[in-house]
Order: structure tokens, then C-alpha cells, then sequence
């Protein structure tokens, strides 16, 4: 009996970790800028998220195309696993969460980000 207690305790933390691992942590960066046709609305959701730095609250898109390498929030193409695993800065196949209706506005130094992957060499 004790060790059926244990096993279950056991599998009930790992379960509560991978729900608590799972949210985004991945933040903004400050080489990512608002496109010029981005609302005022977008811009100032932008803005305040850059400028904090950390992961948006509330409704997200997947963003894909603006992660610093090793910040991503999760897919980050073959080899990798998820959560911190992309290998270069922007990469195509990574995403991180950002706030929702914002991601068509953000630029990066390697071009657009998308709410689908990015179309590049690195992907």
C-alpha cells in the first residue's frame, strides 16, 4: 500500500511539473521591432511587452520567427525537443507566445514573423 501511495504521489508531482513547464516562459526581445502599419493598440501592446521583457499574460498567438536561440517557447524543428531548445537566433520553426494580434507586426533583423513557420533557410 505504501508503495502504491508513493508511485502515485510520484506520478501526481510529475504531472503538476509538466503542466507548470508547459506555460510560456519565453520572453521578448529588444532586437524585435512593431511594423509601421501596426494600430495604436498593437503598437502600445508591443511596446509595453518589449520593453518588459517577460512572457505575455492573457490570450497568445504562436509566434514563429522571433526567438533568441535557446529562448523559444517550444518546436524548434529536428533534433530539438521543445521549450529552450532552438539553435539559432529567429529560427524559422520556433515559436514563442506573444501577445494575441500582435505577432503579423513584429520585424525582425531576419524579416517578418508569422503565426505559421517562417519560410527560411534555416528551418
Amino acid at each position: 500500500m505504501i508503495i502504491r501511495k508513493s508511485i502515485s504521489q510520484a506520478l501526481l508531482a510529475g504531472a503538476a511539473l509538466a503542466v507548470i513547464s508547459s506555460t510560456g516562459l519565453a520572453k521578448s526581445n529588444d532586437r524585435l521591432t512593431i511594423a509601421d502599419n501596426a494600430t495604436d493598440r498593437v503598437r502600445s501592446t508591443l511596446s509595453t511587452w518589449i520593453a518588459d521583457g517577460k512572457a505575455p499574460r492573457g490570450r497568445k498567438d504562436k509566434c514563429y520567427g522571433i526567438a533568441l536561440a535557446g529562448e523559444n517557447d517550444c518546436k524548434a524543428g529536428a533534433g530539438t525537443s521543445c521549450e529552450g531548445t532552438s539553435t539559432v537566433d529567429f529560427q524559422a520553426n520556433a515559436w514563442t507566445y506573444t501577445p494575441r494580434g500582435s505577432c503579423e507586426f513584429i520585424i525582425t533583423p531576419e524579416g517578418p514573423a508569422s503565426l505559421s513557420e517562417v519560410q527560411r533557410s534555416d528551418a
